[in-house]
């Protein structure tokens, strides 16, 4: 999911003025036509949930007398052809949409507001990831979070702090020969804001004040985002090899060195699991260390809704579609035919009594996890961070340079796009 975060945002923010042109300033764009005897809903999903809609789709059908037409393209794909497909009316009626994408999308217009009528089934972190303004513009289907993957053949169990880290980092078995004196014991990608980021928050950083709602109040450079940053150089200096300086590197690094059994812990998302599984590797999942101040990890917390596109006819049967699909059964069968943790929060409980490692992993990392602002300011906070951690670990600027540097680029950016 990772790799959706920048890409996503980045691209929903190129194609605003466009698309607040084409929506009508958010107004609702279209009105259920048709009556329920000739409706077609078309639902668009990436390939891994084709089969599962398939699978529910009958009886949703049945009940409301509708033809669920299921369509298989990459979700962002979809959610970024929105702004002109929806007016050229090819968009779907019902998609899935990532956590961070919804907030923007439906402040643009291109969602339909909807109503959670299970919401007793969410909790309030669930609840904040589909909403923005008060509004709400989609139903929570999945969470995800990163989490410690470590090496059951290498490790009798999980490392619980990073002092254990530490101490796994001195382990001979994981000297680098190719430079003296380092150690890939244990490896977290940190020059990428989405991995670091959880630990400038564990030590006090934020992104946006009031919650993530105001950008005017950024917290990157603050004491204990500076803390966090401190401390990360430390491990960039003194015990990494350089290449995990390189962002656009140290991942094929890490996962390299995780598959050969050369690094014994990794921070990781959930959908690294699959390859992990394919590699053959004895691997074990847990929730990630508690840091050295006694905190817990903090990265944002991730995952997909459904969503129902503004320009749609059928948005009466597609708010029955999300009340459907998200409710407990449906929910439970996603899990069993994805393995992918479900935000109702009865089919969470369900899944988490399988003793799943990397569901309860990322069941309890979630408890910690923050929500990433959803509005639009933050695509700036990806642009402005990409040299937060790199500048302070390559030893070009202090800690609190570096992070005042950042910042500023943040601040100049939001006045300049987002200040009328």
């Amino acid at each position: 999911m990772k790799r959706f975060k920048k890409v996503g945002i980045v691209s929903a923010v190129l194609v605003m003025a466009l698309s607040l042109a084409a929506c009508g300033g958010g107004k609702d764009t279209s009105k259920s036509g048709s009556s329920d005897a000739e409706k077609t809903l078309t639902v668009s999903v990436d390939a891994g949930y084709k089969d599962y809609v398939n699978k529910i789709k009958g009886d949703f059908e049945s009940d409301n007398n509708v033809k669920v037409k299921v369509v298989e393209k990459d979700m962002f794909e979809t959610l970024e052809a929105l702004p002109l497909d929806g007016p050229a009316g090819t968009a779907p009626d019902v998609m899935m949409s990532a956590f961070d994408r919804i907030g923007s999308l439906g402040q643009q217009g291109h969602l339909a507001e909807v109503k959670l009528d299970n919401k007793a089934d969410y909790d309030e972190k669930d609840q904040k990831q589909v909403t923005i303004d008060g509004k709400i513009y989609g139903a929570p289907a999945i969470i995800e979070t990163l989490v410690l993957y470590y090496n059951k053949d290498l490790l009798d169990k999980a490392p619980e702090t990073f002092k254990d880290l530490e101490t796994l980092a001195k382990d001979p078995r994981f000297a680098f020969t190719s430079e003296k004196g380092k150690n890939t014991g244990f490896l977290a990608k940190w020059t990428d804001f989405y991995f670091s980021y959880g630990l400038l928050a564990g030590y006090g950083g934020y992104v946006f004040g009031d919650e993530g709602t105001n950008p005017k109040d950024i917290g990157l450079n603050n004491k204990g985002s500076v803390e966090g940053i401190t401390y990360a150089t430390k491990w960039f200096q003194d015990v990494w090899p350089k290449g995990m300086q390189d962002n656009k590197s140290a991942d094929d690094f890490i996962q390299d060195q995780f598959v050969k059994g050369k690094t014994a812990a990794i921070l990781g998302g959930p959908w690294s699991a699959a390859n992990y599984k394919e590699a053959k590797i004895n691997y074990g999942v847990a929730k990630i260390p508690t840091l050295n101040n006694g905190k817990e990890y903090s990265p944002f917390a991730g995952g997909k809704g459904w969503v129902v596109s503004n320009y749609s006819k059928n948005k009466d049967v597609a708010q029955k579609w999300l009340d459907y699909v998200t409710n407990q059964k449906n929910q439970e069968t996603l899990y069993d035919m994805t393995n992918e943790v479900p935000a109702n929060l009865k089919a969470r409980d369900t899944a988490q009594s399988k003793n799943d490692e990397l569901t309860n992993a990322v069941i309890e990392q979630y408890k910690n996890a923050q929500p990433m602002p959803n509005i639009p300011e933050m695509s700036e906070v990806w642009t402005g961070a990409e040299n937060l951690m790199f500048d302070a670990a390559s030893g070009s600027k202090t800690p609190q340079q570096s992070a005042d540097d950042a910042v500023k680029v943040i601040e100049d950016n939001v006045t300049q796009k987002y200040t009328k």
